[in-house]
């Protein structure tokens, strides 16, 4: 029995050892084993000569050995290093290849020029088809860009001549000679007057002559800066415009926009010329019905150019613009760059757009910025365009108060800072300032401020130390706003507002003074009269003082004598601002006293003659005040009864309501039209600059309405 299974074993071995032995003779076959000799049989100078230059072995009289390499199939050591020496051999053979290429195009050049005057059509449309085939070539193409005569020829081909074939190849080359910023050929072009010969081409039938034109306008624009006189000067840019309603080639569009925008750049005439030749409507079809995300933002950037142009704004809004816009920016595949140049059109249009419906989506959109966006350029977009939406539209008001935007607000004013309080506060308080005067949501929206908080944001912004007077004076107007509701007078006089308001108006009042001296009519710092300042602390002290302890407050603060010499002001709007405010603090009898010492019944009754109802109707008030309960001046108290001048007492209490100018079915004097562009940093040109310039600029001026 064992001697059987020792067998077994034996032929079971001897079957493992014949398997491996016939794998072995597989991978080692006579072949291989025959190229393992000659190698090692080669001497060293050999094996490298094999490796580096293999076509030269014929020539020393070795035989070509097989480039297996190694008995693995993997390159020897030799041949790894080697690999260097290959590529550097393929580079020198194909740079004397161009070189070739290159030396051979210049030496006939003159012939192609000769050919190309040749009255024979047939050997013209021969030539142009070989410079075509050399044009595609780089070392041929560089040659021929040397060349101004060659050049100059093929202007000529395009003025003189009606082939349409002629055109399309003449065109064709031109095209590529200007490819790859190549200036050399650039310049040729324009100093053989190749523009007017380009624009001629752009009224072609042919479409692919039209494409090359564009495409070498387009060049030319890009790379060479002489070149937009001349584009301009011919009607190029008319006749681009006319083209944007002509073609639906995605790819041509945006060229045929890239080169619009080029034009347009810090350029009013030419954007004159876009707007009357119906550029805006084109461009807002053309937002409306692409989705290529080039095309995109190529029409976004001609858009926000346009957009500081009044003409053109107000065109594009027509046109809507701002729904257009407000839907890209809604559209989750548009990339960071496109939405950021859509919220910097919105901010440029959004000035003409205050009257504009169908906006809930995008203040909705903005707020959602606030909340959620990192980037400081957006936010700061996305509330100044806030600012100017909800000024004089009720609709845009409410919406704001309903999508929570007074929370979201103050908290992206928390989180500004002081490097972009300027940028970001300015127009963030604009915006609360809107939102809580004059619509039905405005008293939600003042008691929404102190729910959430925002006063103490607020206060802190009066500091003339730390703000300038553009933040100032929208500062001042917001917490006038704040102060017509009664819950916020005592949190308000509390934070020490009272004393900073009389801070401000002093330093106006001074300033006002000092620029008289000068032979100055007013006094303006940061773009903000202080005329201005005045009438709006003093309206804002008017309403704080509608509470008793207020009253005492701007009492002790002396500033009865200052609000005396206010009435003597040539502005109307600080004249009807004093008589309010003096009305208001002549409740008191402490009060009343320290206004008779002032001896102001002759100016009172100067002003009860004012074509201002609202100045009168003060004045008035103020003198009944001092007539009463004065023994012997019954008769005085009888003719200034605001009851006979105005209907009754209670006429004159509703000055103390919220509403105190609807009384007189009159517009709110601080509510002012629109008179100038909101743009970015008060300067529209600054709208052109690249969204990657983060340079330092001077503070964003908005408008103030709804004070």
């Amino acid at each position: 029995m064992d001697t059987i299974k020792y067998k077994e074993s034996v032929q079971k071995s001897e079957m493992i050892y014949s398997e491996e032995m016939s794998q072995f003779d597989f991978v080692h076959s006579q072949q291989s084993v025959d190229d393992i000799n000659a190698q090692l049989n080669q001497t060293r100078s050999q094996r490298i000569r094999a490796a580096m230059f293999p076509e030269s072995l014929e020539d020393y009289g070795f035989m070509k050995q097989s480039t297996n390499g190694s008995s693995l199939g993997r390159p020897s050591t030799i041949q790894r290093l080697a690999q260097p020496t290959q590529q550097l051999k393929t580079a020198i053979i194909n740079l004397i290849n161009y070189q070739e290429d290159a030396d051979v195009t210049i030496r006939a050049i003159p012939e192609l020029i000769k050919l190309l005057a040749d009255e024979d059509k047939i050997v013209v449309a021969k030539t142009l088809k070989l410079i075509d085939q050399l044009s595609s070539k780089d070392a041929s193409r560089m040659a021929l860009t040397s060349s101004q005569a060659l050049i100059s020829s093929l202007v000529n081909i395009l003025l003189n001549s009606n082939d349409p074939d002629f055109h399309n190849a003449a065109a064709k080359i031109l095209c590529n000679l200007s490819a790859n910023n190549n200036k050399p050929a650039l310049y040729a072009i324009l100093k053989c007057g190749g523009i007017p010969a380009l624009i001629k081409l752009l009224s072609s039938p042919i479409e692919s002559v039209v494409f090359y034109a564009a495409t070498t306008l387009h060049n030319l624009l890009m790379y060479e800066p002489a070149s937009k006189a001349q584009v301009h000067h011919y009607n190029g840019t008319r006749k681009m415009v006319e083209l944007l309603a002509q073609n639906n080639n995605q790819k041509f569009l945006a060229i045929l926009l890239d080169s619009l925008h080029i034009l347009a750049f810090n350029n009013s005439e030419v954007k004159l010329v876009i707007q009357t030749s119906g550029c805006p409507r084109e461009l807002i079809r053309i937002m409306n019905s692409t989705n290529y995300q080039k095309l995109i933002w190529t029409c976004v950037r001609l858009m926000k150019v346009l957009s500081v142009c009044p003409e053109n704004k107000r065109e594009l809004v027509s046109e809507g613009a701002m729904q257009v816009l407000s839907t890209h920016l809604q559209n989750m595949n548009s990339d960071e760059r496109i939405a950021y140049n859509c919220l910097l059109t919105l901010r440029n249009l959004s000035d003409c757009a205050i009257r504009e419906d169908n906006l809930e989506g995008l203040i909705k959109k903005l707020i959602d910025i606030l909340n959620g966006s990192g980037d400081i350029n957006f936010t700061t977009c996305a509330a100044g365009i806030l600012s100017n939406l909800t000024c004089n539209n009720d609709l845009n008001k409410m919406k704001f108060v309903e999508y929570n935007g007074i929370e979201i607000m103050l908290r992206t004013m928390l989180q500004a800072g002081n490097e972009n309080k300027e940028d970001i506060c300015e127009p963030a308080v604009c915006s609360l300032r809107h939102v809580t005067n004059r619509h039905p949501q405005s008293q939600v929206a003042q008691e929404a401020v102190r729910y959430y908080y925002g006063l103490p944001v607020i206060a802190p912004l009066l500091q003339s130390d730390q703000s300038r007077w553009p933040l100032l004076k929208a500062t001042i107007g917001l917490i006038r706003n704040l102060a017509l509701s009664d819950n916020n007078l005592a949190p308000l006089r509390e934070l020490g507002i009272i004393p900073r308001l009389v801070q401000l108006l002093i330093k106006a009042i001074n300033s006002h003074q000092q620029a008289q001296q000068q032979g100055i009519e007013s006094a303006i710092i940061d773009d903000v009269p202080m005329e201005e300042i005045i009438e709006g602390t003093v309206g804002a002290l008017h309403q704080l003082g509608r509470d008793p302890h207020n009253g005492i407050v701007i009492r002790e603060l002396k500033c009865i004598p200052v609000l005396v010499q206010l009435l003597y002001m040539p502005w109307e709007g600080i004249q009807r601002v004093a008589c309010g405010c003096l009305s208001e603090l002549a409740n008191d009898r402490t009060n009343i006293d320290l206004i008779e010492n002032e001896r102001i019944t002759d100016r009172l009754t100067e002003l009860l003659r004012s074509k201002d109802p609202a100045i009168s109707t003060y004045a008035a008030a103020v003198l009944y005040r001092l007539s009463e309960n004065k023994p012997g001046n019954d008769n005085f108290a009888m003719n200034n009864d605001p009851s006979l001048i105005y209907g009754g007492v209670e006429h004159h209490r509703m000055l103390g309501s919220n509403d105190q100018y609807v009384a007189y079915n009159t517009i709110d004097p601080y509510e002012l039209e629109l008179q100038h562009p909101t743009n970015f940093n008060g300067n529209s040109q600054l709208i052109d600059v690249p969204i990657n310039n983060h340079q330092t600029q001077s503070p964003a001026q908005w408008f103030d309405t709804d004070l």
